[in-house]
C-alpha cells in the first residue's frame, strides 16, 4: 500500500515572496528590535547592584533586539548586498559592519568583567563592599570603558545604519 502524499497548502519560500514584502517584514524586525535594546540598557542604568537576576533579564531583552536585526542581516540583506553596491547600500552596509565591530570591542570588556564577578561569585551572592576594580586587577576600569565605548558605538552606528537603511527602503520601495 503506497502513502498518498498530503498537502497542507501551498509551500512559500523567499523566492516567491515579493521583493518589497520581504524589505517591509525586515525593516519592521529592526524598527522592533530598538525597543528592546532601549529597555536593555534601562535595566542595566536603573538596577545597583547588578545581580544575576538583573543581568539575565537584561540580555533577554538585548539578546531578542540582536536578534531581530542579525536574522534580517545575515538572511536577506548580506546576500544581497554584491547585487546593490552603491550609494546607500554601501553606506547602510558599512554603517552597519561598524556597528558590529563596536559591538565585538565592548564585548571583549564583558567578557573580561563577567569572568571577575563569576570568579568571585558576585553574581548569586552580591557583597556591596567589594569593588569591580578590586576584583578585576590594575585593568578592570580598563574593560568597563571598553564596555561603554563599545556599547554607546554600537548604538551610534546603529542608529547611523537604521537611518540610512529606512531612507533605501523609502527611495528603493515607496517612492521607486
Amino acid at each position: 500500500m503506497a502513502l498518498a502524499s498530503a498537502s497542507v497548502g501551498p509551500t512559500l519560500s523567499l523566492a516567491t515572496v515579493n521583493d518589497a514584502t520581504v524589505a517591509t517584514a525586515v525593516a519592521l524586525a529592526v524598527t522592533a528590535s530598538f525597543p528592546f535594546f532601549l529597555y536593555g540598557a534601562w535595566i542595566m542604568i536603573d538596577n545597583d547592584p547588578i545581580t544575576w537576576g538583573i543581568l539575565t533579564h537584561h540580555l533577554k531583552f538585548i539578546l531578542t533586539g540582536l536578534t531581530l536585526t542579525t536574522v534580517p542581516m545575515v538572511g536577506w540583506m548580506i546576500p544581497r548586498l554584491t547585487d546593490q553596491l552603491g550609494g546607500f547600500a554601501v553606506l547602510h552596509a558599512l554603517l552597519g559592519l561598524q556597528a558590529y565591530a563596536m559591538l565585538a570591542f565592548g564585548f571583549t570588556g564583558i567578557v573580561r568583567v563577567f569572568r571577575a564577578k563569576w570568579e568571585h561569585d558576585l553574581y548569586h551572592d552580591y557583597d556591596e563592599d567589594v569593588l569591580l576594580d578590586a576584583i578585576g586587577g590594575e585593568t578592570m576600569s580598563h574593560w568597563r570603558k571598553r564596555i561603554r565605548i563599545g556599547v554607546f558605538g554600537y548604538v551610534i552606528f546603529w542608529l547611523l545604519a537604521y537611518v540610512a537603511g529606512m531612507v533605501r527602503y523609502l527611495f528603493r520601495y515607496v517612492l521607486g
